[in-house]
């Protein structure tokens, strides 16, 4: 079968892209390895009429309603390969060997976080150490927080965090990047700046107790924020030809308003295709790309 529109990715954005190609009675097919960017989180927070539930829960609603629609196919599966085909459209390889192919593809298979190579980060990661405090913040605010040097773009992480508690900045042995106006600037937040090496954290994963230094001493802290480095989740981005954008911390493929990617009849929406990234925007990002695409197949665009 040859769908019109091959979605990439059945998460926030590719539900949501997929609904309105469903809705305008088109054939669509989702591709899904299963693998959100916010599986490891216990609730999404700040989304529209939903704060508080479970990513994994809003995603399997969603699915069961696009589902009810009898022109959506949905395959468990991860996209291995993709190219362009003889027919003008596309033909995405499945890691089993299987084949997929549509006049259109839109790539919403999101981004994936590069952690510090620090032990205890990833058991705690998405419960205890954090990336987007409007994300999380509210719920392990009013205790002692902290937020680990991971970029340039962390200064601007630890300027914020002070609202949801009293903040220590681990420097991580980068107390030099940190000229007289930047520093003043957090000390004027109240942010206690700790320029020792960070060799691990304590407590019991998935919850945090304090930061563990490298001269012996343990700060306390309730959670960690970390601004990480991301990569795209899939190489079908670099493979297929797209161009990129260096994004605040990695790599973003590069759209028009419409969601339409430098290689034409491709199209990427949420995470891997826009900054700032989160749940919220994705949906309504994916919802931009759906329709375009739509009407792109309208006009044999």
């Amino acid at each position: 079968m040859r769908h019109d529109a091959l979605v990439i990715g059945g998460s926030f954005a590719g539900l949501s892209a997929a609904m309105q190609l469903a809705r305008a009675r088109r054939a669509v097919c989702v591709v899904d390895a299963g693998e959100p960017r916010n599986r490891f989180a216990a609730a999404a927070h700040g989304f529209f009429g939903l704060d508080g539930v479970p990513p994994l829960e809003l995603m399997a609603q969603a699915r069961a309603k696009l589902l009810a629609y009898p022109n959506v196919h949905f395959v468990q599966g991860r996209a291995a390969g993709a190219a362009a085909d003889a027919a003008g459209g596309f033909t995405v390889t499945l890691d089993d060997g299987a084949r997929l192919s549509a006049k259109k593809l839109l790539l919403a298979f999101g981004i994936a976080d590069t952690l510090p190579a620090l032990d205890g980060l990833r058991e705690r990661w998405g419960r205890s150490v954090l990336h987007c405090p409007y994300c999380h913040g509210y719920e392990v605010g009013g205790g002692p927080l902290g937020v680990l040097y991971a970029s340039p773009l962390s200064v601007h992480q630890a300027m914020l965090i002070p609202d949801w508690g009293p903040t220590t900045f681990f420097l991580d042995g980068h107390d030099g990047e940190l000229d007289d106006a930047t520093r003043a600037k957090l000390l004027g937040r109240g942010v206690t700046l700790e320029p020792a090496r960070v060799v691990g954290v304590a407590g019991e994963a998935p919850h945090l107790t304090g930061v563990r230094l490298a001269d012996g001493r343990v700060v306390p802290v309730d959670a960690l924020f970390i601004a990480t480095r991301t990569r795209m989740a899939s190489p079908l981005a670099e493979q297929l030809g797209c161009a990129f954008d260096e994004g605040m911390l990695g790599p973003v493929i590069r759209t028009d308003t419409s969601k339409l990617t430098t290689v034409p009849g491709v199209y990427a929406a949420g995470d891997a295709g826009q900054v700032p990234q989160n749940a919220t925007l994705a949906s309504a990002d994916g919802l931009v790309a759906g329709v375009s695409l739509h009407q792109a197949l309208i006009h044999g665009l």
